[in-house]
């Protein structure tokens, strides 16, 4: 098999497993093993299916790029990074699209800092991550895998809108009409002041913590500077 099609094999592998295990066949499945086991499952098949596009990824042999990446447009790829990393970091508090306890509480209150920007600031991360990527490194491999990972994020998205409406019934209704799907849709539309989506604290410096030690990784570990590393490195 060429190596771009068992990149593409993979990455549909990846992803198709993924939607299955969390939407049509989760409920079936885990009635029929239990939840415990059925996670167990779910873990060991996201876990190979990853390894094999890891794999895939590493296979692939050197492309050229699709256009240079001046430093303007890794400026730009830098600051949606750190972007991301602030959303990523503050949907680890009070997010009730996360399977927490406290989830039907956590809706009641009102949308503010990340929340108020988007309700799924972690999957819109993943998904900015990818696009970050995808401008600064444009060959064939990194818009698949790019591609691959923005999808699953945005479809596992909408995929929650879906499950969490049906576990949690009018707590997330309310809580998806207060909030929006796409980043400042609701400020842009005049629904939402722009102050209410000042990161909290721990979104915003742990967000710049998260960039700045992901970013100075990247370059140790062999790969291409990144971040405010790629000038002062």
């Amino acid at each position: 098999m060429e190596p771009m099609t068992l990149l593409i094999v993979t990455c549909i592998l990846f992803v198709g497993t993924h939607l299955l295990l969390s939407h049509p066949l989760r409920a079936p499945l885990a009635g029929r093993m239990g939840e415990r086991p059925f996670q167990v499952v779910y873990s060991v098949v996201a876990i190979a299916t990853l390894v094999m596009v890891v794999q895939a990824w590493r296979g692939m042999p050197p492309e050229p790029p699709l256009w240079a990446a001046g430093d303007g447009l890794w400026a730009f790829a830098s600051l949606i990074v750190l972007f991301a990393s602030i959303l990523f970091m503050g949907s680890l508090v009070g997010n009730p699209a996360l399977p927490a306890p406290g989830a039907a509480f956590a809706a009641q209150g009102a949308p503010r800092g990340v929340y108020a920007i988007t309700r799924h600031p972690m999957m819109w991360g993943f998904a900015l991550w990818a696009l970050a990527h995808a401008l600064v490194m444009p060959t064939g491999a990194q818009m698949v895998l790019s591609a691959t990972i923005a999808f699953l994020a945005l479809v596992g998205a909408a995929g929650q809108d879906v499950k969490k409406a049906r576990l949690m019934g009018d707590a997330w209704r309310h809580w998806a009409a207060r909030t929006s799907f796409v980043p400042f849709a609701r400020q842009l539309s005049g629904m939402t002041p722009w102050g209410d989506t000042i990161p909290r604290p721990h979104a915003l410096f742990g967000g710049i913590a998260v960039w700045l030690a992901a970013t100075w990784a990247h370059g140790a570990l062999g790969y291409m500077a990144a971040g405010i590393w790629h000038w002062i490195g």
